[in-house]
């Protein structure tokens, strides 16, 4: 409960943006690796403000400096900014050192281009073992559709892949260095408001 006076916060400490969720209605969430990266990050933005959306930018540390202005503009509209390690190594081929390194430079590059410290972790290529399970400390976030962007380059497949088996509670995985990422999620954010989500 908020006392008199009490700005909404939300669970990042960030002041509350007035948004309502409604619990009942199907839920997605559009996750973007590999940025940041403007030209197709600031598309992605624009549409999401449209329409009334976040989505979740996993940013990979050693890119942010370059991106600053982009990854405040993140920040300040609510989008989720999570951890995608400092230089996209695969943690599962580095030593528990190396993996505390890749993940502690690249929240550390984050919180120094926008204020933001990242909550979650999404790890490069998904891959993992004990020694990463026993030295990233954060939530690791995985995805249950993989649009495949990266391979195919192509709008039409990322934006089928999506809406034709997209359900209540998915986990969309796309990156944000494709212009054709960009152009897919167009098409895709619409449809899916158009759907209830």
């Amino acid at each position: 409960q908020e006392g008199a006076g009490h700005v909404a916060q939300e669970s990042n400490g960030q002041p509350s943006s007035g948004r309502v969720i409604d619990p009942n209605r199907p839920m997605v969430a559009l996750t973007f690796d590999d940025g940041p990266y403007a030209p197709v990050g600031n598309q992605i933005m624009d549409c999401l403000a449209t329409y009334g959306g976040k989505a979740t930018f996993y940013v990979v540390g050693s890119r942010c400096a370059s991106y600053q202005a982009e990854m405040q503009r993140m920040a300040a509209e609510g989008h989720e900014i999570g951890n995608h390690t400092y230089e996209h190594k695969y943690l599962h081929k580095l030593s528990a050192e190396q993996i505390q390194y890749q993940v502690n430079k690249g929240s550390e590059a984050i919180q120094a281009s926008c204020g933001v410290i990242p909550a979650t972790v999404r790890l490069p290529g998904g891959n993992k073992n004990a020694t990463v399970l026993a030295n990233v400390h954060q939530p690791i976030i995985m995805w249950s559709i993989d649009t495949l962007d990266w391979k195919t380059r192509n709008v039409e497949s990322t934006v089928n892949k999506v809406l034709g088996s997209v359900k209540d509670g998915d986990v969309v995985l796309m990156h944000e260095l494709y212009s054709q990422t960009g152009d897919a999620a167009l098409q895709i954010i619409p449809a899916l408001v158009e759907r209830g989500y």
